[in-house]
């Protein structure tokens, strides 16, 4: 029916919804401590370690549309500036001037021929490069190509935008295993922007991040929209290296269409797998994307602070579908399922916050959440974790290399 990955995915489902136990030899999973969630210096450790230290989606080619077009990008509570340099590059810098840190562009976004401070008058091109300085005589000895702007890791998949603040880590495609690889005929160069929307939630982000990484809650939370169309019991999840997962669930009815996506055009070449059933992967840490071949949306959950966090959706579509009429449903659509999810999102931090619960109880089928706190702790290092806030490293098993 499906070939290469697609094959593998469907044998995994329908294994899934055959089996009356979880496989043998799968462990106990070990209850992850709720201060993971509430703890201050655990928070700031997160901060620190994951945030300024992955791979993180920032924006779509098509929202820096010409040379000099820039977006100002503060996920990771650094000022970020993200500009189209005349070679056509997208780069990234830090907002701060080298003199004494003045921002060097001060609206959300627009488009400029290069960067000038407005506090001491230094300017810089798009590439970063400092050209000049007012009354460089009193600057002895400064040598201008030593002072550029502090660039940040700025990569891409396809037409999609990423930012990494550490400057060790490994690059982006090789960082996100073999993701890349399954999606290579989903003609990601040519993939176009649709729209965006933000949300913002009262919870800390882990909160509803859990929620997009299983399928337990379908009938509890769906029962009128996803649960319709998506059989739970046959989810079939992979785990792999750096955090990243997939989680693949099957249609109920094999000739079921999405009623927000019959007769908007299709990527011809997407592999038949993302056509006929539903393949959401995590990219680690904080991108959930449930592929298909008429649009792709990017759910992104961003931290605010310890109780707070924004959910974004970014939609995508194929080449000449921006304009199609049935985007406005099909966003609306979506909007739906996410208000379903987010509904308990508040109540759960209060009672994540009330003493009377000490931790996460996670099923084989919740494994992906369990797999995320174990590289949180990773990327933090182990031994800098407190013991009673860690989660056993077990799972290293159940990962594949595939």
């Amino acid at each position: 029916m499906y070939d290469g990955f697609g094959a593998e995915l469907w044998s995994g489902m329908q294994h899934e919804k055959a089996r009356d136990t979880a496989p043998d030899g799968f462990p106990r999973l070990p209850k992850v401590p709720v201060g993971r969630y509430t703890d201050p210096a655990f928070l700031a450790l997160e901060q620190q370690h994951l945030w300024r230290k992955s791979w993180l989606y920032a924006l779509h080619v098509d929202e820096l549309p010409e040379v000099g077009s820039y977006r100002l990008w503060r996920k990771t509570g650094s000022p970020i500036v993200i500009a189209r340099g005349k070679d056509r590059k997208i780069r990234a810098f830090y907002n701060a001037c080298r003199h004494r840190g003045a921002p060097l562009v001060e609206n959300e976004r627009g488009r400029t021929q290069g960067f000038f401070c407005r506090y001491h008058g230094w300017s810089y091109d798009l590439s970063g490069r400092l050209l000049a300085v007012r009354e460089k005589r009193d600057f002895p000895e400064l040598d201008l190509a030593c002072h550029g702007l502090n660039e940040i890791r700025c990569e891409q998949l396809g037409n999609w935008v990423f930012i990494n603040e550490d400057p060790s880590a490994a690059p982006l495609l090789e960082s996100l295993g073999p993701i890349p690889g399954h999606l290579r005929n989903m003609q990601l160069d040519r993939i176009r922007f649709v729209a965006s929307k933000s949300f913002d939630i009262a919870c800390n982000v882990k909160v509803l991040l859990d929620a997009f990484l299983e399928t337990y809650h379908l009938k509890s939370i769906h029962p009128q929209t996803v649960d319709r169309f998506l059989d739970s019991r046959g989810t079939y999840n992979i785990l792999w290296r750096n955090g990243h997962s997939v989680m693949a669930t099957p249609h109920r009815r094999p000739e079921w269409k999405d009623p927000g996506a019959i007769g908007m055009p299709e990527i011809d070449t997407a592999d038949e797998i993302y056509v006929e059933q539903n393949v959401s992967y995590n990219v680690y840490p904080n991108l959930v994307t449930p592929i298909a071949s008429t649009g792709i949306p990017f759910c992104l959950f961003w931290p605010k602070g310890p109780r707070e966090m924004t959910v974004e959706v970014h939609w995508f579509g194929p080449e000449g579908s921006q304009d199609h009429e049935l985007w406005p449903t099909r966003m609306a659509n979506f909007e739906r399922i996410l208000e379903e999810d987010t509904q308990f999102a508040p109540r759960i931090q209060e009672s994540v916050e009330c003493g009377g619960f000490d931790g996460l109880v996670l099923s084989y089928q919740e494994r992906r959440i369990y797999h995320w706190h174990e590289e949180l702790d990773r990327r933090i290092g182990i031994e800098t974790v407190p013991e009673h806030l860690r989660v056993p490293q077990i799972l290293s098993p159940w990962i594949s290399e595939q």
